[in-house]
């Protein structure tokens, strides 16, 4: 009977215009009994016509107070203070409008029937009784015939605002119903207190009794939780097969009523992101205000992170270029509906082609440029070494000649860890960006302010293990990993994006920024801990596949070279690498040779070259590392190829 009367309740939602109905319903009966209240009970001296009159009239102002403040809108079965604080509006306005009524017929004789004052309070307070009382019971019948017992039981970490709304949040309209049996806050003033009857108590005693209690589940629900404490938190829970959840900070939310929805399962970037950056906001505004901003590869992932943060700022113009197409129509449409003013230029082209990317200078005129277009991809580049030529070296010298050219003050170029002591064709062709940016900056009459930003791999960016792991896991596996051992430096996207903002207006010019990444991680962990975030178990649910490393591919990154050092900056994770010099003329001379050979050479050849810029670029589980070994192995190749070449 219980489940067809549920079935039946999460069905209908009775119509607006039955409430009104009911409500005036309701209202009548209550000035009928406030009517009798006010006779002293007496019916013998009740005069029914006069019932009739005073009755109509005052039901009549009810209903049209009902109207306007639309009291009976709201769905009953979700009714809640403000519901109820409508009500109490609209009864309270037709109160005062039926004395205003009575002074009114007093002193101007209108003849209308008169509503004795009496029973115009005890049918407010009767009627306000009513309407709420019919409201809130059907609300708790709703809740009775669907709600069911509580499934699971959970602890908020977090006695204040976040937590009561989580705790809201988790007892009401969730199909798996959470009861929350305790509180956990740092404040020792809150422990051994009760919230909402609730004990609150410290993280080390609410856990030693979570087995005794029941608990299979802890929501995290305290604004600017420092990351620290989230790692300490959850590496604890996901020990003890505790499940770990977050609920945001009011300000990521579109309404406070969608809490329950924002209740997520706690990301890989959450524990290994950083606590929140302080940025020079005065310095990064003042190099912006009423600038024209060149954004290079705008709509891959770091680059559209830094057109996020760029919109904040009082730009005179930001122009976007990326050659995807598909990709820069995605954050045209994030911009318009995130409300962004239409200040943007939206430009398809190739950094590659030179007479292309000149011509935009000419007409965009740009003050700043941030070049985030490259190929990233290892193995792709492994085995596509004139892509990372083309359009890493080349479209960065494209853009930087042209720096120059057009007088743009400041130019940032985005780099990567990969390029120090390189192992692969991408790092080494961002190693030769760097190189050429450099020494570009260094001749004495270049005006333009080059910056160089470097730091390792970016959460969720793509190609990154993130999110190729999530879909590993939604597979059901296995997660690939391509060794045991084989660590990487991670930062959040938002995080390296203000670094790079940051840096970029720190430098003269120049300089090679290095940003702190923290400490390495084990992929092999990284894939561990998603797997338990998702509520599996590693050899149960899903296996980890070693697949072994991929061309080019080395164990360990790092974010500086043998023979460089820091120095550091007001910005703890900001230092500046020092780094050695090279001559421009020579440099440019070789970069050049190299270029206008790509469309004429095998990659071996091309590879050779690129070892002669760049003599720390040691290739590993790479087909180039015969260029590493005896000048005669590496002619014999290089004919080999040539053969083939022919041959084709």
């Amino acid at each position: 009977m219980k489940k067809q009367l549920s079935k039946l309740a999460n069905r209908h939602i009775v119509s607006p215009w039955w409430i009104l109905v009911i409500d005036l319903m309701l209202t009548s009966g209550g000035f009928l009994a406030a009517y009798i209240i006010r006779m002293n009970y007496s019916l013998v001296d009740l005069s029914a016509w006069e019932v009739m009159k005073t009755g109509g009239l005052a039901v009549s102002v009810y209903g049209l107070c009902y109207l306007l403040f639309k009291s009976f809108r709201g769905v009953i079965r979700q009714t809640d203070v403000q519901e109820l604080g409508r009500i109490l509006l609209a009864t309270s306005t037709a109160s005062v409008l039926l004395f205003v009524q009575n002074y009114s017929n007093d002193v101007f004789n209108f003849g209308w029937p008169v509503v004795p004052r009496l029973a115009i309070i005890v049918s407010f307070i009767i009627n306000l009784i009513l309407l709420s009382g019919f409201r809130l019971v059907v609300r708790q019948a709703y809740q009775f015939l669907t709600v069911t017992k509580p499934s699971r039981k959970a602890y908020v970490y977090g006695a204040g605002d976040l937590g009561l709304l989580a705790l809201k949040a988790l007892e009401k309209e969730r199909a798996d119903r959470v009861k929350v049996v305790g509180f956990i806050d740092d404040d020792a003033r809150k422990c051994k207190t009760l919230l909402r009857d609730i004990p609150v108590c410290n993280f080390e005693k609410a856990m030693s009794k979570a087995e005794e209690n029941g608990v299979d589940m802890v929501v995290l629900a305290i604004a600017n939780l420092p990351k620290r404490k989230i790692r300490k938190i959850t590496e604890y829970c996901l020990e003890h097969d505790v499940e770990v959840k977050v609920l945001p900070a009011f300000e990521n939310w579109m309404q406070q009523k969608e809490a329950e929805r924002n209740i997520r399962n706690l990301k890989i970037e959450d524990l290994l992101g950083r606590d929140q950056i302080q940025l020079d906001l005065d310095r990064i505004k003042a190099g912006l205000k009423d600038k024209v901003v060149l954004v290079s590869g705008a709509a891959g992932s770091i680059g559209s992170e830094i057109v996020r943060q760029l919109v904040k700022y009082p730009l005179k113009r930001l122009i976007l270029l990326d050659q995807a197409e598909s990709a820069l129509y995605d954050l045209q449409q994030e911009l318009i509906a995130n409300g962004v003013p239409d200040f943007y230029e939206l430009v398809v082209a190739d950094v590659s082609n030179l007479e292309r990317m000149e011509k935009m200078f000419q007409y965009f005129d740009p003050q700043v440029v941030f070049n985030a277009a490259a190929y990233k991809h290892v193995p792709l580049m492994e085995i596509n070494p004139y892509e990372a030529m083309n359009v890493n070296v080349r479209g960065a010298k494209n853009l930087a000649d042209l720096s120059i050219k057009y007088g743009v003050k400041k130019f940032v170029m985005v780099s990567t860890d990969k390029a120090v002591n390189p192992t692969n064709v991408m790092g080494a062709s961002k190693r030769l960006c760097e190189i050429y940016i450099q020494a570009l900056a260094q001749k004495k009459e270049t005006k333009t302010s080059f910056i160089t930003t470097r730091f390792g791999n970016v959460l969720g960016s793509n190609g990154s293990v993130v999110p190729l792991f999530r879909k590993q896991i939604e597979k059901g596996g296995p997660i690939t990993v391509t060794h045991p051992d084989i660590t990487r430096y991670f930062m959040t996207i938002p995080e390296a994006c203000q670094l790079v903002l940051e840096a970029g207006f720190m430098g003269q010019g120049g300089e090679i920024f290095v940003f702190d990444m923290g400490q390495p991680v084990k992929i092999a962990d990284l894939a561990k801990r998603m797997i338990k975030l998702s509520g599996l178990k590693l050899g149960e649910d899903i296996e980890i596949k070693y697949s072994g490393l991929r061309p080019g591919e080395k164990l360990y990154e790092e974010l500086l070279a043998t023979k460089e050092n820091t120095m550091p900056t007001h910005n703890s994770k900001i230092m500046i690498g020092k780094v050695r010099k090279h001559d421009f003329d020579y440099v440019n001379g070789k970069i050049t040779e190299l270029l206008d050979n790509l469309d004429t050479e095998r990659s071996m050849e091309m590879v050779r070259r690129i070892k002669e810029l760049v003599p720390e670029f040691v290739s590993k589980n790479s087909k180039y590392e015969v260029l590493d070994h005896d000048a005669a192995d590496i002619i014999a190749t290089i004919e080999v190829e040539k053969m083939e070449l022919s041959e084709n």
